[in-house]
């Protein structure tokens, strides 16, 4: 009898420890604060992920988040995104935008991947180049939000893998 007694309990602890497990993730949360004649980056360009063909392609992602490709590439899922930044100054004033380079390179396992003709969500959407753009800021709080996409040179059978490069954007607040 006590044996039974004690496999109850057992059989009873097993069950309530599966029970009581708990589990802990973590997370992030960030914040930007855009002071008076500046502007930060809140989103990074992502070309997402893709499949590189037997023939050479690109793929491009649109100010408007809309990705496309040629020659075979395949786009899996949705982690594509337009860069996007944020800038106060004052309504109507003049704000010059350029990029250090009209295109870069992205490193990775396997062969260097050029990034391209860099687009400004802007209406009509306008190619940022290293030669300054002017445009005026709307908001009547000064406020503004804009979008860059671009377009990304796969090479044939391209290694698998992830590649990241740097790029920059200046703005000049006249």
């Amino acid at each position: 009898m006590m044996g039974l007694v004690l496999a109850i309990l057992a059989g009873l602890m097993f069950a309530s420890s599966a029970h009581a497990q708990a589990a802990t993730e973590q997370s992030q949360s960030q914040v930007g604060i855009v002071t008076p004649l500046s502007f930060i980056q809140t989103e990074e360009l992502h070309f997402g992920q893709i499949i590189a063909s037997n023939a050479a392609g690109t793929v491009t992602v649109a100010p408007n988040g809309t990705r496309t490709s040629n020659n075979g590439i395949a786009l899996l899922g949705n982690s594509h995104q337009p860069a996007e930044f944020a800038g106060l100054g004052t309504f109507n004033q003049r704000v010059q935008i350029s990029l250090g380079s009209n295109a870069i390179w992205i490193y990775g396992p396997g062969p260097r991947m050029r990034v391209r003709t860099f687009v400004i969500g802007s209406t009509p959407t306008a190619v940022l180049t290293t030669t300054p753009r002017v445009f005026r800021i709307a908001s009547p709080t000064g406020a503004f939000r804009f979008p860059v996409g671009a377009t990304l040179e796969v090479g044939a059978n391209q290694t698998p893998g992830t590649y990241t490069g740097i790029w920059n954007i200046t703005l000049n607040y006249q």
